[in-house]
C-alpha cells in the first residue's frame, strides 16, 4: 500500500465543487494560518511549495486570515522574496538560544529579533503593497486582570477565563476582545463577524510589525503589546486566545480557503485544545481546503511527534536544534507529494470531508 503524508480534506460546499469541477487553484481566495508555535515548522515546507506552485497561479486579491504564528508565516509569503524570506523566519527561529532561565523579558526580545531578520528592510511596505495579497490578522485586546503582566494576576485571569470557557466561549468577552487589523484596500469575508465584540483596526507602515509582535504574543510567555498604533489603547495578546484555528467565516461563497494546516481538525480557541466536543461552526468552514500531514507521516519524525513549545524544556538546546532541523528536512516529502497530487489532478480523488 502506497503510504501517503498528505491529507486532504474539505467542508461541504468546497468537497461538492472540487469533486465536481476538479481543484482550480484560480479559485481559493482565501489563505488561513492557524496559531501553534514551533508546530509551523511542519509546514515550512509546504509553505515553500505553495509559493513555488501555487501562489504565481492565483488570481486576487487572495486574503490572508491568521493568528500567531500563522500571521508570521504569511508576513512571510507577502514579501518580494517569499522564499527568501521563509529561510530566514526559519533559521532564526530554529537557532534561537536563551539564558538557562529566561524570562518573558528575555523571550519577548528574542521574539521581537526574529521578526526583524524576518522582515528585513523592507519587509513591511513589500506586504502592505503586495498586488495579489491581502493581509488580515487576528489578535486580542487583553480586558480587566487579562491585561496585567504581573504574573500571579495574570495567572489567575487566564485560569478563571479556561474554566468558563468550558461551560461557553462565549465568556472570553469578559476577559478579551477581538481585534481584527486588516488591509484596507479589500474587505475580507470575515470582516463582519460578531459572535464577539471586535475592533477592526487599518494595518498601515506604523502599525504592522508590533500587530505581528502582538498576535504572537503567547500569555505569560511574552509580554503583550501596548498601545497599538490606530488601535484602542491597552495591551493586544496572542489572537489564538480566542482564534487558535479560526472558527470564523473564512472563504467567499464563489471561492475556496486553503488551509496549510498541523492537524487534520479544526481547534476554535486556545482554551479548546482538551474539549473535544468544541468543534468550528461548519458554516465557517464549508468552503475551506484543508492540507495536513498525516499520522503515519506524524510517526516518522523525530520521537514521533510535531516539533512544539515543549521542546525547549525537554531538550538541550543542541538536542532541540538538531531534531528541528532533523524534522524540517523529513517535511520535504510533504512538499513533494503536493506538488505530484496537483501535477498530476488528483487532489480530487485524494479528498475526504472535513
Amino acid at each position: 500500500m502506497t503510504t501517503r503524508n498528505l491529507l486532504f480534506k474539505a467542508g461541504p460546499g468546497a468537497f461538492d465543487t472540487i469533486r465536481r469541477d476538479g481543484f482550480a487553484i484560480e479559485c481559493i481566495g482565501t489563505i488561513a494560518g492557524a496559531s501553534g508555535g514551533a508546530k509551523w515548522l511542519v509546514l515550512s515546507q509546504l509553505d515553500r511549495a505553495i509559493l513555488a506552485n501555487i501562489v504565481p497561479r492565483l488570481e486576487g486579491p487572495v486574503h490572508f486570515i491568521a493568528s500567531s504564528i500563522g500571521a508570521w508565516r504569511f508576513a512571510c509569503y507577502a514579501q518580494a522574496d517569499p522564499l527568501a524570506a521563509i529561510e530566514r523566519f526559519e533559521d532564526a527561529y530554529i537557532e534561537q538560544s536563551y539564558s538557562e532561565k529566561p524570562d518573558v523579558h528575555e523571550i519577548t526580545a528574542k521574539s521581537r529579533e526574529i521578526l526583524s531578520i524576518s522582515l528585513g528592510e523592507c519587509g513591511v511596505r513589500e506586504i502592505l503593497e503586495h498586488p495579489v495579497f491581502r493581509t488580515h490578522i487576528m489578535t486580542v485586546r487583553a480586558r480587566h486582570v487579562a491585561a496585567s503582566e504581573r504574573r500571579l494576576l495574570l495567572t489567575a485571569s487566564l485560569f478563571a477565563a479556561a474554566s468558563l470557557n468550558a461551560i461557553s466561549r462565549r465568556t472570553l468577552a469578559l476577559f478579551f476582545e477581538r481585534a481584527l487589523f486588516f488591509d484596507p484596500r479589500d474587505i475580507p469575508p470575515f470582516f463582519d463577524l460578531s459572535e464577539f465584540a471586535m475592533q477592526r483596526v487599518q494595518l498601515d507602515t506604523g502599525n504592522l510589525e508590533d500587530v505581528i509582535a502582538a498576535t504572537g504574543s503567547i500569555p505569560l510567555v511574552l509580554s503583550g503589546v501596548r498601545d497599538i498604533s490606530g488601535a484602542a489603547p491597552g495591551v493586544y495578546r496572542d489572537g489564538g486566545v480566542i482564534d487558535y484555528h479560526l472558527d470564523l467565516p473564512q472563504s467567499g461563497a464563489d471561492r475556496i480557503t486553503l488551509y496549510p494546516h498541523f492537524f487534520d481538525r479544526i481547534v476554535p480557541g486556545w482554551f479548546d485544545k482538551k474539549l473535544s466536543w468544541r468543534r468550528p461552526d461548519p458554516a465557517h468552514v464549508d468552503r475551506t481546503l484543508l492540507v495536513c500531514p498525516s499520522a503515519e507521516f506524524v510517526s516518522r519524525l523525530p520521537n514521533g511527534k510535531i516539533p512544539d513549545r515543549t521542546d525547549f524544556v525537554n531538550y538541550t538546546p543542541g538536542e532541540r536544534i538538531r531534531v528541528w532541523r532533523t524534522a524540517v528536512a523529513a517535511c520535504e516529502a510533504l512538499a513533494d507529494e503536493l506538488n505530484d497530487v496537483i501535477e498530476k489532478g488528483e487532489l480530487e480523488a485524494r479528498l475526504t470531508p472535513l
